[in-house]
């Protein structure tokens, strides 16, 4: 049988298009391990949160689009703020394991939330990016993938600048670095801490308003944070860049596995994958080699 180039062609872009929403949700857990070293298990269910955040504020009080983005995003960042604040503060100085422990059960009680506040149902977000097909040469692309791709793309290019040349993203850096010498050096220490989780909680409400739009919502979306894990590990758990290439190649491996393989082998071989990045490069491809799992 003739192999169809074509539907391969698609394939790869659907598979390009999820892995750049996994790179952007990936961010938000290298954000809050480049500051503070916390690897933050929770991240997709604030992911979730923030789908959530944005179906009330635009299903629920009917606010226009444009403005319940911004509002959802703000939630997300307020979330990351008072978790920072009430919960993973106040564990400074315990070990690792102690607070990775926490960061799982946080996840629970957003979940446990959610399900009060809005049900346990899956349900639509409303439709905000049209579903007029685009095309690439010959190739279909889902609308919402290629919109996904597309803003997922520029956000992580913003936080790459950012990292750069912005004096906070130097701060960061520094701080993520050497804690003492930062604040040797006058950096508010505390402080990148705090902006750490609230942009990573902004990222993981962008992302998924994003993963909602494509996937509709429910209080189980935060699986989806698995997959990011597993990009962060494959990536390396410092680095931005890590995140970006990381989230391709998990989203090629899943899209790949998935239409030519099978559905029930997708995970297999994301976790595959993994296995062997772990034995190959257990610091990640991109991640500084002194790092220490868990």
């Amino acid at each position: 049988m003739e192999f169809d180039w074509l539907f391969f062609f698609e394939v790869t872009l659907a598979g390009l298009g999820s892995g750049a929403l996994l790179a952007l949700t990936a961010l938000a857990f290298v954000l809050i391990y480049k500051a503070t070293k916390v690897v933050n298990l929770a991240i997709g269910e604030m992911l979730m949160v923030g789908a959530y955040l944005f179906f009330s504020f635009a299903a629920g009080f009917g606010l226009p689009v444009w403005l319940a983005i911004p509002l959802a995003l703000i939630g997300g960042g307020l979330l990351g703020a008072i978790v920072e604040r009430t919960i993973i503060r106040p564990m400074l100085g315990e070990s690792a394991i102690s607070v990775f422990m926490v960061t799982i059960g946080l996840g629970s009680v957003l979940v446990g939330l959610v399900e009060i506040v809005w049900g346990a149902a899956p349900t639509q977000l409303p439709d905000f990016m049209g579903t007029t097909p685009l095309f690439i040469g010959a190739a279909y692309v889902s609308r919402k993938i290629a919109i996904g791709f597309a803003v997922a793309s520029i956000v992580i290019a913003a936080f790459v600048l950012a990292f750069r040349f912005w004096r906070g993203g130097v701060a960061l850096r520094a701080t993520a670095t050497d804690q003492g010498a930062a604040y040797s050096c006058g950096i508010d220490v505390p402080k990148v801490f705090s902006a750490a989780w609230i942009v990573a909680g902004v990222a993981a409400a962008g992302a998924g308003i994003l993963v909602g739009a494509v996937g509709g919502i429910s209080p189980t979306m935060g699986v989806f944070g698995l997959s990011a894990l597993v990009v962060v590990i494959v990536g390396g758990l410092d680095s931005i860049a890590g995140a970006l290439v990381g989230g391709l190649i998990v989203g090629l491996v899943e899209a790949w596995s998935g239409t030519f393989i099978g559905g029930e082998y997708k995970l297999l071989a994301t976790f595959g994958l993994l296995l062997i990045i772990l034995m190959v490069r257990p610091y990640g491809l991109f991640g500084t080699v002194e790092i220490e799992r868990l």
